[in-house]
């Protein structure tokens, strides 16, 4: 173990593990990285958190934080180079959020696994989480990113579900009505800080050299 650095449980395509890595690479923080598999995740990630969902962040000082929106917070308040909290925004990036993660996210998983929730069809339940991808759409055709034409923290906090959504069905997605939209998740899919975030990890296990994320070379460039 790295004791000097926070310790990170994480799962490549876990949409809120995602989001808490593109938390930590703005915010220029290393932590030691400890990939998980889902079906078999560690004793050592479960004695700090037992309701075993990613992703983890284990402090320093032995804090645990459990939930990747307060993973990015924590990562933005330490280092916040890019300036992703804008001041006095905390409010409406809370409240988008709290959208994303409640509305947008329940329609997403009946739109992703139709088969589990025979209510309404796949088409229904695409239909009722475009109600987000509208309002995401009339922010996006005032400006570049959600608050602003400087990304923020309500961009790398919500981007991750709507690649999910994206990708349940990439042609329909794109025929969708949401031009900017499309145009934003496409600039996050290319942009070199979501590249390293999804770099692909063996599955840690106790004993296991430790893994650093991201690698000092990546700070380097990152700062450029």
């Amino acid at each position: 173990m790295t004791a000097t650095l926070p310790i990170l449980y994480s799962f490549r395509r876990c949409p809120y593990a995602m989001r808490a890595r593109l938390g930590l690479l703005f915010a220029g923080l290393q932590v030691e990285l400890r990939e998980v598999v889902l079906k078999n995740k560690p004793r050592e990630m479960l004695d700090i958190s037992p309701k075993g969902t990613v992703p983890v962040l284990q402090l320093t000082n032995g804090a645990v934080i459990e939930e990747s929106r307060d993973i990015m917070l924590w990562a933005l308040e330490q280092s916040d180079p890019q300036g992703l909290l804008p001041e006095g925004a905390l409010p409406e990036v809370n409240s988008l959020i709290e959208q994303n993660d409640t509305e947008f996210k329940y329609w997403l998983d009946r739109y992703k696994y139709f088969e589990r929730h025979p209510g309404m069809t796949q088409s229904e339940y695409r239909q009722r989480g475009e109600g987000f991808l509208q309002e995401l759409e009339g922010r996006l055709n005032k400006s570049r990113f959600l608050l602003g034409e400087t990304v923020s923290v309500a961009d790398i906090g919500i981007m991750p579900f709507v690649r999910q959504f994206a990708h349940v069905d990439r042609e329909m997605f794109y025929r969708l009505p949401y031009p900017q939209v499309q145009r934003w998740l496409q600039d996050w899919l290319k942009h070199p800080t979501f590249v390293q975030a999804m770099i692909k990890y063996q599955p840690w296990q106790a004993g296991d050299e430790s893994v650093v994320f991201p690698l000092p070379e990546f700070l380097v460039r990152a700062s450029l």
